[in-house]
């Protein structure tokens, strides 16, 4: 929930030979160039903007990624997914990339349903935006820590037009009613929880777990078993949950990893999700 370490999103940069510069679109979409728009606003407040990655070639099959960043809900910035944005960039250039900020929780605004709202809000600028853009409304979700949180609810929940065809979640929470955040005596995790509240129904309503359907999307989820911040048991329900629901999905739980990951690991992380992508989205 805190931050995914910078180890392992810089990391994916290792697999990334070539990188591309962020301008601004100049002339008309309709070139079929590659181009890239920067801070586009999708709502009043300064947290609500968004960057696009257009692939060159694209047609109205090309299909979107967007990626969520993580930061407990309180604090974090679209920049630190760029090593996400330029590894999939890379390595699977037909696919454009959505790369969002989101309003942050306070003391007097709670995440929920502010996030899942502004996600709302750029899904419906996009699929708006289709023939402008020269992109599918068809849609995939790669979120990291709490972004990985806010990627499956929204996915399980929220998905009103069956538009996700995959979801990734990297170190997400699963289940805020897991006992081992409701009896947890770190005060810093405990603060973090509480953003949410307290009334049970409206952890219920969060927790991605509670959410999914036999109609979910495909799912992909990768933790660390010495995560301080996740407990094993949230990806291991959520997977046991998606088996007997037959929903599409692959699980990795890496012994040595905690809220993020190196070497060996990361490589065999990049080389699921990229195929994963390849075959759902």
């Amino acid at each position: 929930m805190y931050k995914l370490p910078h180890i392992l999103l810089l990391g994916f940069l290792f697999f990334c030979i070539t990188s591309c510069s962020e301008d601004a679109i100049t002339s008309d979409i309709t070139s079929l160039e590659a181009k890239n728009i920067i801070n586009l606003e999708y709502g009043t407040d300064s947290h609500q903007k968004y960057d696009i990655y257009l692939p060159k070639n694209r047609t109205k099959d090309t299909k979107v990624l967007i990626l969520i960043h993580g930061g407990g809900w309180n604090k974090g910035d679209k920049s630190e997914m760029d090593a996400f944005k330029d590894f999939i960039r890379e390595q699977l250039p037909e696919i454009a990339v959505v790369n969002m900020n989101y309003r942050l929780a306070d003391v007097n605004t709670p995440p929920y349903p502010m996030q899942i709202n502004d996600i709302d809000r750029v899904v419906n600028e996009l699929r708006n935006r289709v023939q402008e853009f020269q992109i599918s409304p068809e849609i995939g979700f790669i979120g990291a820590s709490a972004g990985a949180h806010l990627s499956l609810l929204w996915s399980y929940a929220h998905d009103t037009k069956k538009q996700v065809k995959m979801v990734c979640s990297i170190v997400g929470p699963t289940n805020l009613l897991d006992e081992s955040y409701v009896n947890t005596t770190d005060q810093e995790l405990r603060e973090l929880l509480d953003q949410f509240g307290s009334d049970p129904a409206v952890l219920e309503a969060v927790s991605p777990i509670y959410q999914v359907t036999s109609t979910s999307p495909a799912t992909i989820l990768f933790y660390g078993a010495q995560d301080p911040l996740i407990p094993n048991s949230q990806g291991i329900d959520l997977r046991d949950k998606l088996k007997e629901l037959n929903v599409t999905h692959e699980f990795t739980l890496y012994p040595n990893g905690g809220h993020g990951w190196i070497g060996l690991d990361l490589l065999d992380t990049s080389i699921k999700l990229k195929a994963f992508i390849q075959n759902h989205l």
